[in-house]
């Protein structure tokens, strides 16, 4: 009786047994090199990045900090940061978000900073920051001493600060196969605590406030199926003895907007 090996080899010939080895190895092949990718897309999915945009002042980083359970530490930092900062949030679960905070001034690294997280290598999500006219000044250039600013020009200047970004937003969208999402975070609402339903309204879409009207106007280019909005009040300074708004109040704040970004990223 012939050896069972022999027996393969003479049903098997040698050639045939070639291609098949080739075929084994050139799946182990695409196997191996297909790993990175899928391992790239299990991340991304685990830890979504998240644009945080807006104008100098607002609170972007602060913001930021919070999210990712990052103490900013004592004192008043310098308003305004020329370079892109990251953040990330980190679950016990091993989800979590990687923040982009994009710089506020209109710099070339700002505008370098917008062509890397919507164009070059377009984020998840979006979190756009206003203050509702609070937005710290920056002094100007070489000067010193506490800058200055009527509400009323922080207000516009949200508003062209919007425009710019709202551009970028639709831009991206457009070219996604996949729906984005935007959160408009209403910051420093210890300052008008008592004003909140109006103020996260003014920023609402359908709310024929200067600012809606721009969302409105977000939503119908980048087409409103493709796009979702909410609009949620926070407060990342909120919470000692003069304050507006309780600790336990900003943190419930800080808390419900990782909820929704959770929510939004599939994550529960």
């Amino acid at each position: 009786m012939a050896h069972p090996a022999a027996r393969r080899r003479t049903i098997l010939p040698g050639s045939s047994r070639a291609a098949v080895g080739a075929t084994i190895a050139g799946g182990v092949v695409t196997g191996l090199a297909s790993a990175p990718e899928r391992l790239s897309r299990l991340f991304r999915r685990r830890f979504p990045t998240v644009a945080v945009t807006g104008m100098t002042g607002v609170g972007k980083t602060q913001l930021a900090d919070r999210l990712a359970g990052r103490n900013p530490g004592d004192g008043v930092a310098e308003v305004g940061s020329a370079v892109m900062e990251r953040r990330t949030r980190r679950s016990p679960r091993l989800h979590g978000f990687r923040f982009l905070v994009v710089p506020g001034d209109n710099a070339a690294t700002r505008l370098a900073a917008l062509d890397e997280v919507f164009h070059d290598e377009p984020v998840d999500g979006v979190i756009h920051v206003v203050a509702n006219g609070y937005a710290t000044p920056r002094r100007t250039a070489g000067t010193t001493g506490t800058a200055t600013a009527a509400r009323e020009e922080q207000l516009a200047a949200e508003l062209e600060d919007w425009a710019i970004t709202a551009h970028r937003i639709a831009s991206m969208a457009v070219r996604r196969d996949k729906p984005i999402w935007l959160v408009i975070a209403v910051t420093k609402a210890d300052l008008y605590a008592d004003d909140l339903e109006d103020v996260v309204r003014y920023y609402s879409p359908g709310s024929g406030s200067p600012f809606g009207d721009k969302v409105d106007e977000l939503r119908a280019l980048a087409g409103g199926a493709k796009l979702s909005v909410d609009v949620l009040p926070v407060s990342s300074q909120g919470g000692d003895r003069s304050s507006a708004i309780p600790a336990k109040r900003a943190a419930a704040m800080v808390d419900a907007l990782a909820t929704r970004l959770a929510q939004l990223s599939g994550h529960v």
